[in-house]
């Protein structure tokens, strides 16, 4: 009974570290950055990338050749994808939110 106490202690404390693991992955985009960047899109409206078989979701890789455009306080780079604006991590060049 005392090893199967301690082997399920030991899936319990391996699991809560897996589960705070993934959550350093999140990226979580402020409020703010994003009312930056609305703002931003208004007054220095960028063109549409037509790009066939991107899907645009968290992650999602974006490739070197869409030029990706900084916006003054806002830690990532933006673009416009399919008529979708999103940003983009710069260092990974990774969606990191779909603005609509």
């Amino acid at each position: 009974m005392k090893l199967y106490l301690s082997s399920a202690a030991a899936v319990v404390v391996l699991m809560s570290g897996f589960g705070a693991a993934m959550a350093q992955d999140v990226i979580v985009v402020q409020p703010e950055q994003k009312t930056i960047v609305r703002e931003y899109i208004k007054k220095e409206p960028l063109a549409s990338v037509k790009l066939l078989g991107v899907e645009l979701k968290l992650g999602s890789p974006v490739p070197d050749t869409v030029q990706l455009r900084e916006v003054p306080n806002v830690k990532y780079r933006v673009a416009v994808i399919n008529d979708q604006t999103v940003l983009v991590d710069p260092d990974t060049h990774q969606i990191v939110e779909v603005l609509n």
